[in-house]
């Protein structure tokens, strides 16, 4: 009965072994059916564009295995804050063609820029001044329309009458306007539709100009608001290998304070004045364009205090630089 029972029991232990077996084989036969099912990891083409925060995966020279690296995603530019830096380099509002084109100077005037009396010697200045003989051609900065084109007999777009002399203004884009005064010669009428560049009179001395220029003014919003006018060498276009300098000087309450500010670079200076009014659209209230690139050094005294700043002017760009003076 013992060797019976032994046989029992082997019998017993070789059905469970057998039924083990064929548990491990299914199991084994499960795992290979999933590998075979699961995504393989392959290197994206070149010319497939990927999400910022994916990962593109490589090869390891050494083993020649996926690698995964991670692409950082693009940052968007923060808008420049002229107030916590020393200077700021932008792209400007530059979008209107000089009315004046070259061989003839189409350079802005500096002993009567913006905002400049002359040293009290004139009216202030609610534009820019080009130099050129009568007769020369006159362009005009914009696309646009005509909005008026004659002798400014009445007094619309200044406080008095026959200042601008033979005015033309131009209704441009988004509420801007060009003015063009002093004109010898007017070649277009009221309505007329214009193209950029397109010629639309001559130079000349006529009303209130102290010899032959073209007095251009850029306005924006109620163009027979004599206050409405903005600096014009913030936005025409600089020349090739040009740049601007807008310069603003304020209070810690941010009200503007006048100075008479020197501008330095290598063994050049310029002397610019603040404007002598506060023109409601402006933004700054001094600017000098033309300038070539490069350091730039800018001092001033303001309330018995030094103050100086380096800053870079670059090619076709507009450096904006905020002093907060006592």
């Amino acid at each position: 009965m013992e060797r019976e029972g032994e046989r029992v029991h082997i019998f017993a232990l070789h059905i469970i072994l057998m039924d083990d077996m064929k548990r491990i084989s299914v199991l084994a036969f499960a795992i290979l059916l999933l590998a075979a099912c699961a995504p393989q990891v392959t290197s994206l083409p070149a010319s497939t564009a990927a999400p910022a925060d994916t990962v593109i995966p490589t090869r390891s020279p050494a083993t020649d295995q996926p690698v995964s690296s991670p692409i950082p995603p693009i940052e968007t530019p923060i808008p420049c804050d002229a107030s916590s830096k020393d200077y700021c380099i932008q792209e400007g509002h530059f979008i209107l063609q000089r009315p004046i084109h070259s061989p003839d100077n189409d350079s802005v005037e500096r002993t009567y820029p913006f905002g400049s009396t002359d040293e009290g010697a004139r009216e202030a200045h609610h534009g820019v001044e080009f130099i050129n003989a009568t007769g020369t051609p006159v362009y005009a900065a914009a696309d646009g329309t005509i909005l008026f084109a004659g002798p400014d007999d009445e007094a619309v777009f200044s406080p008095w009458k026959k200042f601008y002399g033979n005015l033309i203004v131009i209704r441009h884009a988004d509420g801007l306007y060009s003015l063009y005064a002093h004109l010898s010669k007017i070649d277009v009428q009221a309505g007329q539709k214009i193209k950029a560049g397109g010629r639309i009179g001559e130079v000349g001395k006529t009303g209130g100009a102290i010899g032959s220029h073209l007095h251009f003014e850029v306005r924006k919003g109620d163009v027979e608001d004599y206050f409405s006018a903005l600096n014009p060498e913030l936005w025409l276009v600089p020349r090739e290998g040009e740049g601007v300098l807008l310069i603003s000087v304020v209070n810690a309450q941010g009200e503007y304070r006048n100075a008479d500010i020197t501008i330095q670079s290598e063994g050049r200076s310029y002397f610019v004045n603040t404007y002598e009014e506060k023109f409601p659209f402006t933004e700054e209230n001094a600017a000098l364009g033309e300038l070539t690139p490069g350091r730039y050094r800018i001092t001033f005294y303001s309330a018995g205090l030094f103050y100086e700043r380096w800053v870079e002017v670059q090619a076709g760009k507009l450096t904006q630089v905020l002093f907060i003076v006592k």
